[in-house]
């Protein structure tokens, strides 16, 4: 989880805590995600598959 944390700030989406929760903030900003690269196949807020794929292509190495 804070891998994830950690790309999406990288990615300027999400501005809270690396604390390895998936509260609101963090299901907010894997929306807002979502939404700004048109990714299917995952529900809004879900780190799914495909979202994971985008975004770990995107930001390497978090």
């Amino acid at each position: 989880m804070e891998d994830l944390q950690r790309r999406l700030r990288a990615a300027w989406v999400y501005f809270g805590p690396v604390d390895g929760h998936y509260g609101n903030r963090v299901r907010e900003a894997v929306e807002e995600f979502q939404r700004w690269r048109s990714i299917q196949g995952d529900p809004l807020g879900v780190y799914g598959p495909s979202t994971r794929a985008v975004l770990e292509r995107e930001q390497p190495g978090h």
